[in-house]
């Protein structure tokens, strides 16, 4: 059966229950991950999953189901199932479905030549990939996994108020982790390169930058503790952009739960930042043109001049602060419940190269990593984490710098940007440029 048919299915069997609304999704997807060691083909995985599920809506109960099984017997179980866990579920008005609205028209998310290239090219990817990396500097010791990856999948969903949609998609993936060593010190550099199409991943780029990021923190040293000028390179500023993303999730809004909590329409961050989320975003990783409930995904703008404008809703949570969804309905498979989220999350681009943010610096650190964000107050925005980088004296790197801490706020960190590099990149769906931060405190020796 093609997917409009394992709807069409379902969709008898619901008809003769009594639901007040029905949601069906369906997904499939071929994928396949490679890793290399030492020349030789470490893992090699294909898999081709197919599921479904759906949410039921009876008497303002919501429940869900799913199953990786077509069989009949299966279907009916998953229908029966998801009407039980609505019955059982606490009644809440704001449970329902989107209505239909038009969907953005989203291009090049396929590439049909995909499935064309040989899996042996495929195989001399990730190979090359790890043999590039070890040529790339002498003191590049070895290589900890050099691997590609692909994923070519197909979403339809229909609900009871007649959403019904479908797309096809794909995503290619390649990344090194290569490990330098020197005098007895060892550092590990990382890189990836991501996109929609085989011709998009640049093995050489890839190699260049994890070998650079590797050999360029050798000799590190401890420097004294100081409150000075720091510059976040883009990976690190999107590692720290991530943690302010549940921010803008009405959920959390709502809930008391978010740094963002009664500041819509005040000027929180520097007037030079803007964020969006954009759902429609040309080769963005969450690009498509409806989110997992069936809502049209869309370019929303959330700061402009420093000032908050808006929040990131479902169809639930817009029902509760009487707006509509924004397209943020998202899953990370056909066995979770949709639930709300980020789509591509990003500081829009500069217009300073990023070697230029380190100008006027008398002294000052440029950040290239940092260790345990994740553990940031997602509430308060408070966070102390472990670092490393290069010392910048001058407006120009001095040398390599180990075991510092970064410690500050959130929020006062992203109002202190003063300048924005233009080198926007993303690490998944999170991207930013470089950011010039006005002070933070350091801790080291």
């Amino acid at each position: 059966m093609n997917q409009i048919e394992i709807a069409d299915t379902i969709e008898k069997l619901l008809t003769t229950r009594a639901v007040d609304g029905y949601e069906i999704s369906v997904g499939a997807s071929r994928n396949l991950s490679i890793e290399v060691k030492e020349q030789k083909i470490d893992t090699f995985k294909c898999s081709a999953p197919i599921g479904v599920s759906i949410r039921v809506l009876k008497a303002n109960g919501l429940g869900f189901s799913y199953s990786t099984s077509l069989a009949d017997s299966d279907l009916e179980r998953m229908v029966a199932d998801a009407i039980i866990s609505a019955e059982n579920q606490t009644p809440d008005p704001c449970n329902g479905f989107p209505e239909p609205r038009p969907f953005p028209v989203v291009e090049c998310l396929f590439d049909g030549a995909l499935a064309l290239v040989d899996e042996d090219r495929k195989i001399q990817c990730a190979m090359e990939l790890e043999r590039l990396t070890c040529d790339a500097d002498t003191r590049i010791q070895k290589v900890r996994k050099a691997s590609y990856g692909e994923s070519e999948y197909q979403v339809y969903i229909r609900n009871s108020h007649g959403v019904e949609g479908g797309f096809r998609g794909t995503s290619v993936s390649a990344s090194v982790s290569a490990i330098a060593e020197q005098d007895g010190d060892s550092q590990m550099g990382w890189d990836f390169g991501f996109g929609t199409s085989f011709s998009d991943i640049h093995v050489e780029q890839i190699a260049a930058s994890a070998a650079s990021r590797a050999v360029g923190l050798l000799g590190a040293r401890k420097i004294e503790s100081m409150r000075c000028p720091v510059v976040l390179d883009n990976q690190v500023a999107a590692d720290i952009l991530e943690v302010l993303s549940s921010s803008f999730l009405a959920e959390n809004v709502l809930k008391g739960k978010s740094m963002l909590a009664g500041k819509l329409g005040s000027e929180v961050f520097s007037r030079i930042l803007r964020i969006r989320d954009n759902g429609i975003l040309p080769g963005g990783m969450a690009t498509a043109p409806f989110d997992a409930e069936g809502a049209p995904q869309q370019d929303t703008l959330l700061v402009e001049d420093g000032r908050v404008l808006s929040f990131l809703y479902d169809s639930y949570w817009a029902r509760r602060d009487g707006v509509l969804s924004t397209g943020n309905s998202t899953r990370s498979g056909m066995k979770s419940p949709a639930h709300l989220g980020v789509t591509n999350f990003y500081i829009e681009n500069g217009t300073l190269p990023a070697t230029e943010l380190l100008a006027g610096i008398a002294k000052g650190l440029l950040i290239t990593d940092v260790m345990g964000i994740h553990t940031a107050n997602p509430i308060s925005g408070d966070f102390s984490v472990g670092a490393s980088g290069f010392l910048v004296e001058n407006g120009a790197i001095a040398y390599p710098v180990k075991e510092i801490a970064l410690s500050g706020n959130i929020i006062e960190l992203f109002a202190a940007v003063e300048s924005v590099g233009n080198d926007l990149r993303f690490y998944g769906s999170v991207g930013s440029p470089s950011l010039r931060i006005a002070a933070l405190d350091v801790s080291g020796a």
